[in-house]
């Protein structure tokens, strides 16, 4: 039986994970094992904080549709209530931009809101 040389798999394993690892300090970019664990550990760093910055970014966007909605004498849960009584469905980030951007459009969009919180739940008669 011919001899069969190992470690080219091998090799193309290491690379890999060196290539992730480029630019971490010290052993951890140098060494396999060491790069390995750090990559690992870097993966799920990252899965996890992918989800941590959706919510961080609902966060901000509802932090400046509170600011700009108080400007307009109208709290954020009053806000949204209203709006979506008034069947006004637009998502956080673009009533952020809104707020931001266009605050001629952000203001009769409370005022809006405003309009249908006075008008009140509608009464049915028993009839």
């Amino acid at each position: 039986m011919a001899r069969v040389k190992r470690g080219v798999r091998a090799h193309q394993r290491h690379k890999k994970i060196l290539k992730l690892a480029r630019g971490y300090r010290g052993r951890k970019s140098k060494l396999f094992k060491m790069a390995k664990q750090q990559v690992v550990k870097s993966m799920a760093y990252s899965f996890i904080h992918r989800k941590q910055r959706r919510r961080d970014f609902r966060r901000l966007w509802i932090a400046r549709i509170n600011a700009a909605s108080r400007m307009n004498d109208i709290s954020y849960s009053r806000l949204m209530y209203g709006l979506k009584q008034a069947g006004v469905f637009v998502n956080r980030k673009m009533l952020a931009d809104l707020a931001i951007n266009d605050p001629g459009a952000f203001t009769s969009l409370c005022d809006l809101a405003k309009g249908k919180l006075n008008e009140g739940p509608a009464v049915q008669a028993n009839a």
